[in-house]
């Protein structure tokens, strides 16, 4: 059974030195043991080896068994820099991730990063990723500097994403009003699944989904709400003309469509994720090497689902390999 950690992050080393060397908007300090501190609005992410050696992130995997890790960037993102520096961060984050692709043979994927405050550069960068740097598609920030993915802007982005049939990866960032999440944590806590949960309601109520059909659309952290709030979002159609404008189905109908990553280890959330989406449209993910993320915790969650053997062995990896056509 081949096991594919969808979720999890991982800082280019030249990436950190661009933060360092400037100009950026992200202020970089070092802890007491040596670990690089990225700050941003409510939150801060310290990059243990596991986030910036990818040779030291290999053996963690071999040690726990993982055989595949599909690597993203996380945030805060290029899209908080100056259009220049964002374009050109964007573009050293995808070929560093396409050579630890190419040495690593195998052990490692992944999606592309955008500049996505620079939406004509986005298009430009997600074709280069994809068709010269062999990435199946790009992950998304669940707001671009408190703009909303379903603002207009982006819809080239989604034109050329739905000409390349895409995965669009939707991860938090922190949302509007994160001076209210400031304290206990409560931004990562709270706040990141709220903005996930907002960003594919969005993604749904605008027209965008069924606009643009073969764009695949995969969600962090579960969906955020979405599996347990999806009977009210088809309520809402059912009674406000304006959440039928756009959509001629209830949302469930492309929501069902969606992945979901299982980086929500209580079992039941992910068995209610799956009696939402089908077994076929879950990804196991750890959120490595984050604080909160945990490899064991993925792999117990998903050994403990009561679910039939085929169905256990397509979410710990057979789904992530038929999406990501490994």
């Amino acid at each position: 059974m081949r096991i594919v950690d969808f979720h999890n992050h991982y800082y280019p080393p030249a990436y950190l030195d661009a933060l360092r060397n400037g100009p950026s908007a992200v202020e970089v300090s070092v802890d007491a043991d040596g670990n690089p501190l990225i700050y941003y609005p409510g939150d801060y992410n310290i990059c243990v080896p596991g986030h910036r050696d990818i040779d030291y992130r290999e053996q963690v995997l071999k040690d726990y068994g993982v055989d595949t890790q599909t690597i993203t960037l996380t945030t805060p993102g290029t899209h908080v820099e100056s259009p220049e520096t964002a374009l050109r961060f964007a573009a050293l984050v995808n070929d560093a991730f396409a050579d630890v692709v190419a040495s690593k043979h195998g052990r490692f994927t992944a999606l592309a990063t955008l500049p996505l405050n620079v939406p004509d550069a986005s298009v430009k960068e997600l074709e280069r990723a994809c068709r010269e740097l062999h990435m199946a598609g790009a992950m998304l920030f669940s707001n671009v500097n408190g703009v909303g993915l379903d603002d207009q802007r982006f819809w080239p982005l989604y034109e050329a994403a739905n000409d390349l049939g895409a995965v669009l990866y939707i991860h938090p960032t922190h949302p509007v009003g994160v001076e209210a999440m400031t304290d206990y944590w409560l931004m990562p806590l709270v706040g990141f699944l709220c903005d996930t949960t907002l960003a594919a309601a969005k993604i749904v109520f605008s027209g965008v989904a069924e606009r643009f059909p073969r764009i695949r659309w995969a969600l962090c952290h579960m969906g955020g709400a979405i599996p347990y709030l999806a009977e009210r979002l088809d309520r809402g159609f059912e009674a406000f003309s304006e959440c039928r404008a756009n959509i001629p189905k209830p949302p469930t109908e492309y929501l069902k469509k969606f992945y979901y990553d299982t980086v929500n280890f209580d079992r039941k959330a992910v068995e209610l994720a799956i009696a939402f989406a089908g077994a076929d449209h879950i990804l196991a993910g750890s959120d490595y090497p984050h604080q909160i993320g945990s490899i064991p915790k993925m792999l117990e969650t998903v050994r403990g689902l009561p679910v039939a053997d085929a169905d256990r062995a397509g979410i710990f990896g057979g789904n992530a390999i038929t999406l990501l056509g490994l």
